[in-house]
C-alpha cells in the first residue's frame, strides 16, 4: 500500500508593522494608482529591526505545529524554502528547530526563492514517501524588505515579509496528500533577478566587491514575460502528470508576485474567480512564505477543505519555477 504524505496542520505569520502604497508616497515617485494598476498590490507586512526569517519561521512553525496537535520533539525533518537567511550559515532551519525544541529532527534549507515552498514540499514528500521519515515540517520564509532599496521605485513596492508552515504526515490508505509536483528551471536566466553583494563572488568588505549591489535588482519585464508563460506551463504539465484536468482544480493558489500574473495564470487553465485565491492586495511578494500563507488563509476563510484539490505555482530567482497539486 503506498504512503502518502498528508497535511496534518498549517500556520502562517506576518509582522505586525504595515507598509502601505501611501508611506512609499513619500519615499519614492510613485502613487497608489500607479502600484495598485501595475501590481495589484495595496500594502505590504515589514520585518522591525529584531525581526528577521527565522523569528518569521518560527512562529509559524509553532502555530502549525498547534494546528497539528503535534509536539516539536516528534518531529524527524524541518525543511526552511528561504534565501533571505539571518546569516549566510547556520541555516534558518537550525535556527527554528533549536527555538522550537525539535531536537530529534534533521534540518535544513532550500535555496528556490519564491518557488521555496515548492520545491521543500517536494523534498518533504519524496522523504515520506520513500519511507526515510514519517513527519516533516514544512516551512516558506523570507524577509524581502531587508533587502529593498527604498529609493527604487520598481522593487520597494513589490515586496513583503512573511512565514508559512505546514505539517506532513505519512499516511496509507488514503487519496489525500501530495498528488504530483513539477520542479523546473533555466540558470540562463540567472541575470534577471540577483543581490550580488554579500556571497562568495562578492563578500562585503573586500576591494573587488566595492560598487557591487547590496540591495535586490530584478528586470521585471524580463522576468514578467517569463512568469506569464512559465506559472501556466508548469500547471498544465503537473495536472497530465496526474492524469487530471483544470475541472479538477477546487482552488488554486498561485505565488502572489502579481495580479496580472496570477489572472493570466488561471485564465490559462479556465479557473474562475471563485476557485482563485488572492491576498497580495495585503502582503505582496513574500517570496517562499507567499504559498503556504494562502493556504493557510484559505483553509482559515473556509475556502479550503479535506478533500479538496489544491493547486500551487510560484516562480523566482535562478530562475526556478513549479507546481504541486494537493488532495487536502
Amino acid at each position: 500500500m503506498s504512503i502518502r504524505a498528508v497535511v496534518h496542520g498549517i500556520g502562517m505569520f506576518v509582522p505586525e508593522k504595515v507598509l502601505t502604497n501611501a508611506d512609499l508616497e513619500k519615499l519614492v515617485d510613485t502613487s497608489d494608482e500607479w502600484i495598485m494598476q501595475r501590481t495589484g498590490i495595496k500594502e505590504r507586512r515589514m520585518c522591525s529591526d529584531s525581526e528577521s526569517a527565522s523569528t518569521l519561521a518560527i512562529a509559524a512553525a509553532k502555530d502549525a505545529l498547534k494546528d497539528a496537535r503535534v509536539d516539536a520533539s516528534e518531529l524527524q525533518v524541518i525543511i526552511v524554502g528561504c534565501v533571505t537567511g539571518d546569516y549566510l550559515f547556520p541555516s534558518v532551519s537550525c535556527l527554528v528547530q533549536e527555538a522550537i525544541g525539535a531536537k530529534n529532527a534533521a534540518a535544513f534549507d532550500v535555496g528556490a526563492a519564491c518557488a521555496g515552498f515548492i520545491y521543500s514540499l517536494n523534498v518533504a514528500t519524496a522523504m515520506i514517501e520513500s519511507g526515510q521519515v514519517t513527519n516533516a515540517l514544512v516551512i516558506g520564509s523570507d524577509a524581502l524588505t531587508k533587502f529593498v532599496d527604498f529609493t527604487d521605485r520598481s522593487t520597494c513596492v513589490l515586496f513583503g515579509d512573511g512565514a508559512g508552515a505546514v505539517v506532513l504526515k505519512a499516511e496509507t490508505g488514503t487519496d489525500r496528500g501530495v498528488i504530483d509536483t513539477v520542479l523546473l528551471a533555466d540558470g540562463s536566466g540567472a541575470k534577471h533577478i540577483d543581490l550580488q553583494l554579500g556571497g562568495s563572488k562578492y563578500p562585503v568588505g573586500r576591494d573587488y566587491s566595492e560598487g557591487k549591489r547590496p540591495y535586490i535588482f530584478m528586470a521585471g519585464s524580463e522576468v514578467y514575460r517569463f512568469a506569464v508563460t512559465a506559472m501556466g506551463d508548469a500547471c498544465c504539465r503537473a495536472l497530465a502528470e496526474a492524469g487530471m484536468e483544470a475541472s479538477d482544480i477546487d482552488l488554486f493558489v498561485p505565488h502572489q508576485a502579481n495580479l496580472r500574473i496570477v489572472d493570466s495564470a488561471a485564465e490559462r487553465l479556465g479557473l474562475p474567480p471563485e476557485r482563485v485565491f488572492k491576498n497580495l492586495e495585503k502582503y505582496g511578494n513574500t517570496s517562499g512564505a507567499s504559498i503556504p500563507i494562502g493556504l493557510c488563509e484559505a483553509v482559515q476563510q473556509g475556502r479550503l477543505r479535506p478533500g479538496m484539490v489544491v493547486m500551487t505555482v510560484g516562480f523566482g530567482a535562478g530562475l526556478v519555477w513549479g507546481a504541486n497539486l494537493i488532495r487536502w
